[in-house]
């Protein structure tokens, strides 16, 4: 009890300045020439060319792309159809961003990190008492769902959950059948809702759910950021989307982002489609709900996939980062916590791909950079369910995003390509 009464105190105390004044004054993202950073118009158009092709072929509807560098956006256009019904795609078009919401929940875990509230390395059983001793699967019986375990042999730390080493499992798209009848037959909810249900809820039903391996043993994708979200509720003192709504969406003028739109924000969300024969219609499955974010309880606050945004909004947040933790003269996070954020937390567990995972981001190592197309080494991106994406790459100073909003690939290429076209108009 008294460890509680002394977290509660200095929640009351310390969280009231989670983002403090800078010396540093890094502008607002405002639109410039091309020519002026170094890039290259000409080579730029070259996007256009790719997105037009990409809906005449009827691979994707619409898109946005948005491009900048040095703090200037140096392109940003809107390609295609917003809906079924052929309503033109609008640049400030808000996309569901579904997992390109865990960076911004795992920036809100280091902004109260940086407080002194917690080690990244503590157990989340001290704050979430219903996650001690933890259980991996151990036996499972197809016919009715029923399994056995056996003990965890350490507990699930914060680190584990930021990084996607903690055992959790991803119901709905988890690699594991068993898990997805497990979570399924456990009412988890994954990422979208309508449904008058709470994180706090839902993350106390996922705490006695079994593991698919000991904590730290491997990297495998998972709900941990969701866990965090909850976390950061009970650091704060206060519900998740308020916290970030006060913390970093106003300081930063995020104000298109949301987890549940405003009513006169509701007519800019573009529909998420799949393609049916010859014709794009408005998707729904695996537990998504084609009224989300706009309709229903609007009470869960998924902090690994629940997040709705635009194109500018998300590249103020990526230049956040770029500017090592700043933006106009507000300091969200200090440039050395930026620099433990990008450093490679999961060790070998990606051998060979390119690219190792920090704390809220994958990273690209010298072999990502030497293999061609993506940026340069410390490039940081990740992307959402519906196909959206990002990468931010800090010798560059160089942001890419490309939101989408379809289910299937179609023959979808628009987004290595993007990448690549991105990367070759640098012209300095």
């Amino acid at each position: 009890m008294q460890h509680l009464l002394t977290i509660l105190l200095l929640v009351f105390t310390l969280t009231v300045s989670a983002q403090t004044k800078s010396s540093q004054q890094s502008p607002p993202l405002t639109e410039a020439r091309p020519a002026s950073v170094g890039m290259s118009a000409e080579r730029l158009a070259r996007i256009d060319a790719m997105a037009k092709d990409a809906i005449e072929d009827d691979k994707v509807p619409g898109l946005v792309a948005l491009v900048a560098r040095r703090g200037k956006i140096v392109y940003h256009k809107a390609f295609g159809t917003a809906d079924p019904s052929g309503n033109k795609l609008q640049k400030d078009a808000i996309f569901r961003i579904a997992s390109q919401t865990k960076a911004v929940t795992a920036t809100a875990v280091m902004m109260l990190w940086e407080e002194g509230l917690f080690r990244l390395d503590d157990p989340i059983s001290k704050y979430i008492p219903e996650f001690k001793n933890p259980q991996v699967l151990d036996r499972f019986r197809y016919a009715d769902t029923t399994y056995t375990t056996k003990p965890a042999d350490k507990e699930i730390t914060i680190r584990h959950l930021l990084t996607h080493t903690s055992g959790l499992g991803y119901g709905f798209i988890d690699g594991d059948e068993r898990f997805k009848m497990i979570y399924q037959k456990a009412g988890i909810i994954d990422a979208f809702t309508t449904d008058d249900i709470t994180i706090e809820e839902n993350i106390k039903k996922l705490a006695k759910l079994p593991l698919h391996f000991n904590p730290g043993e491997k990297y495998s994708y998972a709900e941990g950021l969701d866990v965090l979200g909850y976390f950061v509720e009970i650091m704060s003192g206060q519900p998740f989307d308020e916290f970030l709504r006060e913390h970093l969406f106003e300081p930063l003028s995020m104000n298109d982002t949301w987890f549940y739109l405003p009513s006169n924000k509701a007519n800019r969300l573009v529909a998420v489609q799949q393609r049916n024969g010859a014709q794009w219609e408005k998707y729904s499955g695996n537990g998504y709900d084609a009224d989300f974010p706009v309709k229903g309880a609007k009470t869960f606050f998924a902090g690994g996939a629940g997040l709705s945004s635009t194109a500018k909004d998300y590249a103020t947040f990526l230049q956040m980062y770029l500017n090592g933790g700043e933006l106009n003269g507000i300091r969200i996070l200090s440039r050395t916590t930026v620099k433990s954020i990008m450093g490679n937390q999961i060790g070998d567990f990606w051998k060979g791909d390119g690219r190792y995972y920090g704390l809220a981001f994958g990273v690209l190592n010298q072999k990502g950079q030497d293999q061609g197309g993506q940026g340069s080494a410390g490039t940081f991106d990740w992307g959402g369910y519906f196909n959206t994406q990002y990468f931010a790459d800090p010798q560059e100073e160089l942001i890419g995003i490309l939101m989408k909003q379809i289910r299937g690939s179609n023959g979808d290429d628009t987004g290595w390509r993007f990448r690549i076209l991105v990367n070759q108009a640098v012209d300095d």
